[in-house]
C-alpha cells in the first residue's frame, strides 16, 4: 500500500438538472478550477447510465461486465477526482436503484440525470497524485 497526507482545500456544492451529462460536467468543472486532487459525493437522479458490475474473470486485463440503466434510477454514491495527463479522470462507484431492483457499479458511459442529482466535491490540498495507464491491467490506475 502507497499514501500520501494532505488537507482540506475548497468545498463544492453542485446541482445537476434533468438531462445534464453527470462525467462529462464533473470533469469539466474540475478542469474550470482546477481540482487536481478530490473525493466528491452524488445523490439525486439518473435516466441513462452505463455501469460496469465487475470483470467476467479474474484474468487480466480484465474483461468488464456491462449494465444499462436504460430508465430513470435513484443514483448515491462515492467517487474521486485525480488527473491523467492534461485532463481529469473521474472515477464513480454508486448504487442505483429502481422499484426492488439494485444495481451496483462503476459508472463510465452514458451519464444522464433524471430530474436532479447533486453532488458535493471536497477538493484535496498536498495530495501529488495522478492517473496512469497499467500495462498489465489495460486500466488508467492510480499513482501515488
Amino acid at each position: 500500500m502507497k499514501y500520501q497526507t494532505g488537507r482540506q482545500g475548497r468545498i463544492f456544492a453542485a446541482r445537476f438538472d434533468d438531462g445534464d451529462d453527470v462525467l462529462g460536467n464533473l470533469a469539466d468543472m474540475a478542469k474550470k478550477e482546477n481540482i487536481r486532487a478530490g473525493v466528491f459525493y452524488l445523490v439525486g437522479g439518473m435516466r441513462e447510465g452505463r455501469i460496469v458490475v465487475g470483470p467476467e474473470t479474474e484474468d487480466m486485463p480484465p474483461r468488464p461486465v456491462w449494465k444499462e440503466l436504460g430508465e430513470s434510477h435513484e443514483v448515491l454514491g462515492i467517487g474521486t477526482i485525480f488527473w491523467h495527463q492534461d485532463e481529469p479522470k473521474i472515477h464513480f462507484h454508486g448504487a442505483f436503484g429502481k422499484k426492488d431492483m439494485v444495481k451496483i457499479g462503476c459508472l463510465r458511459e452514458k451519464s444522464e440525470t433524471f430530474l436532479v442529482l447533486e453532488a458535493i466535491i471536497l477538493e484535496m490540498e498536498g495530495i501529488e497524485a495522478t492517473r496512469e495507464l497499467d500495462p498489465v491491467s489495460g486500466m488508467v490506475l492510480l499513482i501515488l
